[in-house]
């Protein structure tokens, strides 16, 4: 029995999952039901979908559409028809509470992870006869809808990269440990932004970065004009060997840790004198700000100043790229919000029981996002990213040519 002061699985499944996640869980549910009412007419004509038996009683003959209304929302089932006597799902039968186990058991395996024993309740619940392949079958639902999504082909050019990690407690072996959930955000060439990755590690070792990032090159991720980050020197290294991009210091995070080697009364004045320098017209100006931001710094703040004058250029190539970008490249911002957003979901459920279950939650998330990213205005105008690529594609232009003239003069 839970005490007092722990939440039962229905109370973190309700937290977690409000309004927000309405479309996931909906599209969650419709698609177990639908697995549920083709293991339920496979076993009532005696063969599966497709297999050609002597033993069946009769045939499939195509679908009919029904609304159901659940607590997840609205859905359209596609209730599959049979050519000799009738068909009617189980759950759907007058006075049976299937519904809201259906919805429970899909709520459950989002923010705990799949499991075959809660699905295997739920078919029992329903009075089916499904085998315990079925089961299994209908319980992978989920996680191929995240499985998908990971895995999707990346196509077109991404010239902005955000890469950014949040820590997140989750059991491994037996112990509770902190691990770390990077996600990678980027901006496609018709300024879009979109969520590109995410994956989960013990660290972040420049190791694993380097393996994430070459997960998403041979995904397609190519054209990457400016790579933004916080200073992880692990990252750092990792985004400079596999993508050879230039390197955007996180300003916002630059700041915090100037600040830090600053007392309280200073913040303000520091603030101010630094943010001058990141709003400057033009990337000369904005050097000469800070050459004379140091030497202002030098007599009272000695280590800032150092710490500034060494970061001149991780903290200023932002300048090289179109004006227009500027205040949206020079920082990790985009991916700090929706790192925000995830920590209102993972700070309910408090620690994950494996790896899965947190690349699931996040992934859904993402999913919802990269939607909303879709159908809403793009983070940065189609016109402006023309002249991003202008200088590439005139080198590729210049390269074919060469090479047509070379082959004209070797025949």
């Amino acid at each position: 029995m839970a005490g007092q002061d722990r939440m039962t699985i229905v109370e973190v499944v309700r937290q977690v999952l409000r309004d927000e996640h309405a479309d996931v869980i909906r599209e969650s549910v419709k698609a177990v039901a639908q697995e549920l009412m083709e293991a339920e007419v496979s076993e009532l004509i005696g063969a599966q979908r497709g297999e050609r038996t002597e033993d069946r009683a009769t045939h499939r003959n195509g679908y009919r559409p029904r609304r159901w209304d659940t607590r997840a929302g609205e859905i359209e089932l596609q209730i599959p028809k049979i050519r000799q006597g009738s068909y009617f799902p189980s759950f759907l039968q007058p006075r049976k509470r299937s519904e809201q186990a259906l919805v429970a058991v899909v709520q459950q395996a989002y923010v705990c992870g799949v499991s075959t024993r809660r699905v295997d309740q739920l078919v029992e619940s329903l009075g089916l006869r499904i085998s315990k392949s079925e089961v299994s079958r209908i319980a992978g639902l989920l996680d191929e809808q995240v499985q998908a999504f990971r895995q999707r082909p990346l196509e077109g050019r991404y010239p902005y990269l955000f890469v950014d990690a949040k820590i997140e407690k989750v059991r491994d072996g037996g112990r509770v440990q902190r691990k770390a959930v990077v996600v990678a955000h980027a901006v496609h060439e018709t300024g879009r932004r979109e969520i590109i990755g995410l994956d989960i590690g013990a660290a972040e070792t420049e190791a694993f970065w380097t393996e994430f990032l070459r997960s998403l090159v041979a995904r397609g991720l190519l054209g990457v004009q400016l790579a933004i980050s916080d200073a992880h020197e692990g990252l750092k290294n990792a985004l400079a060997k596999v993508l050879g991009a230039p390197w955007q210091r996180c300003t916002v995070h630059f700041l915090r840790d100037l600040r830090g080697h600053a007392h309280r009364e200073q913040h303000d004045a520091l603030g101010a004198l630094i943010r001058s320098i990141f709003t400057a017209p033009d990337g000369t100006e904005a050097r000469k700000r800070l050459a004379d931001a140091v030497s202002q710094l030098e007599p009272r703040l000695g280590k800032v100043a150092r710490l500034l004058e060494q970061a001149e250029d991780d903290v200023l190539a932002f300048y090289s790229c179109p004006k227009e970008h500027w205040p949206k490249i020079r920082s990790t911002n985009p991916l700090e919000r929706f790192n925000r957003e995830i920590g209102r979901r993972t700070d309910v459920v408090g620690i994950f029981p494996d790896d899965a279950s947190v690349i699931r939650l996040v992934s859904m998330l993402a999913i919802e996002a990269n939607d909303e990213w879709l159908v809403g205005r793009s983070y940065i105008s189609q016109k402006s990213m023309t002249p991003l690529f202008q200088s590439q594609d005139q080198t590729t232009i210049t390269t074919n040519n060469q090479e047509e003239v070379e082959e004209l003069l070797a025949a």
